[in-house]
């Protein structure tokens, strides 16, 4: 595909004006020095800058037409058609990466979702301990949230969740999942897996369109805030209506919001999998190996 400039820089400018929009609220605090529980988690965790989100590529396949600004930039040549991205010297640089994003990503995807998890892993973080994650009190105070796991069957399959239970909510899990066998664990039910989706966006940097970058990022942050949402916090301060994930009713609430962010999130993957297929058309590289992740 080559575009024309009108084209690009009409794309070019569309995604900064949104990506500007996803970024203002967590500027405007950071200029104040203030935290919020939810919004800013994406920011934080994914170790993200809001430059990196606002910097359009059109991704792999593409050609830029009269486009000479953009040949200096890494991983691009110049063409008799214009500026695109080079696949050697990409995958030269970053073609582990590619496969196992493409391996983790297409495992994930094969199995089916599991719906009985409920959100327990933010309970489990702070069940029998002083110490939460968030400057933020507990809806059920202590007593009652430890008393919410107790009753439960904790189901966390994703191991960045699980690395962060207490000691005492570790032996309560049905399993111990490690980074080593993410992909023989992952599963498209889990928010943070969906999550996750944008980091391997921001991993696979320039090869991904700029379009799938931001819709990435705004399924994250629907995942973050259904994750929050049936979290033991009280957020009601900060405009969050709790669900009561403790009750029957809280947890078919749960399920049904979960479900409809992991239809979008099998989208997302399907796309991130074309993108890594236009890449590297060979096979994935074997799911068990872990590559460094945050």
């Amino acid at each position: 595909m080559i575009l024309a400039r009108a084209d690009w820089t009409a794309r070019a400018a569309a995604h900064a004006a949104r990506a500007d929009a996803a970024a203002s609220g967590h500027l405007a605090r950071r200029s104040r020095g203030e935290k919020h529980p939810v919004a800013d988690f994406l920011w934080e965790y994914y170790a993200l800058r809001p430059g990196v989100l606002r910097r359009w590529h059109p991704g792999a396949g593409v050609t830029l037409a009269e486009a000479p600004e953009r040949a200096a930039w890494r991983f691009h040549r110049a063409t008799a058609a214009g500026v695109e991205l080079d696949p050697d010297a990409y995958l030269a640089a970053r073609g582990s990466a590619v496969r196992f994003v493409a391996g983790l990503l297409a495992a994930t995807a094969s199995r089916p979702g599991q719906w009985a998890c409920f959100g327990l892993h933010e309970w489990a973080m702070v069940y029998r301990t002083d110490v939460t994650r968030h400057a933020v009190p507990l809806r059920l105070g202590p007593a009652g949230t430890d008393a919410v796991v107790e009753a439960a069957h904790l189901r966390c399959t994703h191991h960045d969740a699980f690395r962060f239970f207490t000691p005492a909510a570790v032996p309560l899990n049905a399993t111990a999942p490690t980074r080593e066998g993410q992909a023989d664990a992952e599963q498209p039910g889990c928010l943070h897996a969906t999550m996750d989706c944008l980091k391997w966006c921001l991993k696979l940097g320039p090869a991904v369109p700029g379009e799938l970058l931001l819709d990435a990022f705004d399924l994250a942050r629907a995942a973050r805030e259904l994750d929050m949402r049936a979290a033991p916090y009280d957020l009601a301060e900060w405009g969050y209506a709790p669900i009561p994930i403790e009750t029957p009713a809280g947890r078919a609430t749960f399920v049904r919001h979960q479900r409809r962010i992991a239809e979008r999130g099998a989208t997302l993957r399907r796309r991130l999998l074309a993108v890594c297929a236009l890449l590297d058309p060979h096979d994935a590289e074997p799911a068990g190996r872990a590559m460094e992740t945050r």
